[in-house]
């Protein structure tokens, strides 16, 4: 056997060592990467945060603790609704509304939507439609005649007052508004009522104590009672 042909030899070996090794390697990487999908698939692997991808278990987690703070929520308003109900003797429904008006309002303006409840509380007893002598209306008696451009501005006229969550986002923003001039909650709400000089701030201690007592229906859900103010 010459040179040439104990080179051939060696490289005709060499090739079929080399794809033989190719094969097996490609065989065991394919196996790993079944392995690693299955696992990943099993929730055993989890992506990584930093990479840009959520974590599964991390993401039920979230869904459950939202969750959980909804159904408090909703705790809470029906108690609020079911103290209004039986306090002031209007229908369970037309209170849940009203609570969740308050409430959507409340966060809109940056007030407490207790104290907006208070307030719908001493002025109209939960009333839409309630009109006073010097001619102002709805839950938040407001007098149209002094805000015609505010009610414009939310999309209505003098007739608009009447809607609840126009009542209500319009008295919210006047009372706020009051509250910053004078500097206090009690100066702003006896300016809201048009008693600014009064010194016993009657009005002021109304609204605060039916605020507290709509925070202790909260806090203590099922205690409520029918009595009049």
């Amino acid at each position: 056997m010459n040179t040439s042909m104990l080179v051939q030899g060696f490289f005709s070996r060499g090739r079929a060592l080399f794809w033989a090794l190719y094969h097996v390697l490609a065989a065991v990487g394919l196996l790993a990467l079944m392995f690693l999908l299955m696992q990943v698939g099993e929730g055993l692997i989890q992506p990584a945060m930093g990479e840009g991808r959520f974590e599964v278990f991390g993401q039920i987690r979230y869904d459950e603790q939202a969750l959980r703070a909804r159904d408090a929520e909703n705790t809470r308003h029906r108690a609020l609704a079911t103290f209004l109900s039986k306090r002031y003797r209007v229908a369970q429904a037309a209170t849940e509304q009203l609570v969740g008006v308050a409430f959507d309002v409340g966060q809109q303006v940056g007030l407490d939507p207790l104290l907006l409840l208070a307030v719908m509380a001493v002025e109209s007893r939960f009333n839409p439609i309630a009109e006073s002598e010097f001619g102002a209306k709805g839950l938040m008696q407001i007098i149209p005649k002094y805000h015609v451009e505010q009610l414009r501005a939310m999309g209505g006229g003098e007739h608009s007052v009447l809607d609840p969550h126009v009542n209500v986002t319009l008295g919210a923003r006047i009372l706020k508004d009051y509250i910053r001039r004078t500097g206090s909650l009690e100066s702003g709400l006896q300016w809201y009522a048009g008693a600014l000089s009064d010194t016993s701030s009657e009005y002021a201690q109304r609204v605060i104590a039916e605020q507290q007592r709509l925070r202790q229906a909260i806090v203590r859900p099922g205690t409520e009672r029918s009595s009049p103010v």
